[in-house]
């Protein structure tokens, strides 16, 4: 397995983590992080990073998404149809990746080619966060224009907006998809599916920065603080908290594989933390390793070797997306050009800022495609009359 994550200091970190067997009758495992990668793509600080099976993708404040291919260590290219800065990703299995930007927009994008199928005006401010449903039929989108507003996927419209009164800036489907939390700044509201109203409040003592959830029920939460709580979200009760680091926790995801489940945490204080988690969530997880990366971690996921995503517990389904309404889109699309590059990650080094800043191509704009449609329409039209 391998812990990436983004920071201030505009560099992706790559860790390879190797769970040793116990030895001499000792219950207790020993994980290994060891530095893999260094990589300098992006001109501005790292704002969102997502994984699937194959690929890690980062956002920006310098409005691109670089791709990197876990298996090969190459940097795979950019998408660079955002006009703002990229505040969310996340995959949906092993073919799609959704963004969301301070643009307004919600981008669909096929995660083999890497065409985009659909750009949604989603939000008249910025797009702050999006969650798609296990299903892969809803997603979920929350902006600065103090909506939330249900997404079908399958046919790239809105399917219902409700005004709340404060900018949320996050939102999460649970496991199985029948709660949903909204959280705006210390406050998370739960709401269940079927109802599409708030069952609960819970009051974090400060800003949440990022939840995760452990089961259906239990969420994780982490906020401008150095303390991690794990919520019930059906009694609202806190059922543990524990230090985790010895700055503000900035993200947090969680996974599980044969005899672990696992959350991962990473802080301003520069320090990945992988803690195993209990089977009586009352109990705060043990500390499994922790890795100094010496810089301000802003973002983080964890790539499994081909065994599962990151963005939660459980392994994603294929999504369900109608493939002639794809292909009509895709035809439709101009400007969303993924520049391929085979640039070797480099090994890790000591200071975050050795590597070297990879500069992409130009790109054709989509203005500039327009242009020459036209252009072309009227060179028609002539030889016609």
């Amino acid at each position: 397995m391998e812990l990436v994550a983004g920071c201030y200091e505009q560099v992706l970190f790559g860790f390879s983590v190797l769970p040793e067997p116990a030895a001499n009758g000792n219950h207790k495992q020993k994980w290994t992080p060891l530095a893999d990668f260094t990589h300098h793509a992006h001109t501005a600080s790292l704002s969102a990073v997502a994984v699937n099976s194959r690929f890690a993708v980062t956002g920006s404040k310098d409005e691109t998404i670089h791709i990197y291919d876990m298996k090969k260590k190459v940097d795979h290219g950019a998408l660079v149809h955002h006009n703002g800065t990229i505040t969310c990703l996340k995959f949906h299995g092993n073919r799609h990746l959704i963004s969301g930007a301070e643009d307004g927009l919600i981008c669909v994008w096929d995660a083999k080619n890497w065409e985009c199928l659909k750009s949604i005006r989603a939000h008249k401010g910025h797009v702050t966060f999006l969650s798609i449903h296990p299903s892969g039929k809803l997603a979920l989108s929350v902006g600065t224009d103090k909506t939330l507003r249900t997404w079908n996927l399958v046919e790239g419209r809105s399917a219902f907006i409700k005004n709340i009164k404060q900018n949320a800036h996050i939102v999460e489907w649970s496991p199985r998809g029948e709660k949903y939390v909204v959280v705006t700044l210390s406050k998370i509201d739960v709401y269940h599916l079927d109802t599409a109203s708030v069952s609960g409040t819970i009051t974090n003592e400060k800003r949440v920065s990022s939840v995760t959830f452990l089961s259906e029920s239990v969420l994780a939460v982490a906020g401008d603080e150095e303390t991690v709580r794990f919520f019930d979200c059906d009694s609202l009760t806190c059922l543990c908290e524990f230090k985790a680091h010895e700055n503000r926790v900035k993200d947090i995801c969680s996974f599980e594989i044969p005899e672990h489940h696992v959350i991962v945490t990473a802080s301003n204080d520069g320090f990945i933390k992988m803690w195993k988690l209990q089977q009586n969530m009352k109990v705060p997880p043990s500390l499994l390793c922790e890795v100094n990366t010496n810089a301000r971690l802003t973002c983080l996921g964890v790539w499994l070797d081909g065994v599962m995503g990151s963005e939660g517990s459980h392994p994603a389904a294929e999504p369900s997306v109608n493939e002639e309404e794809e292909s009509k889109t895709s035809k439709k699309q101009s400007g969303y050009t993924v520049q391929k590059t085979e640039r070797q990650l480099k090994p890790n080094k000591k200071k975050c800022d050795s590597s070297k800043p990879v500069r992409e191509d130009s790109v054709v704009s989509t203005k500039k495609r327009k242009m020459e449609e036209i252009l072309e329409k009227k060179k028609r039209k002539k030889k016609k009359i």
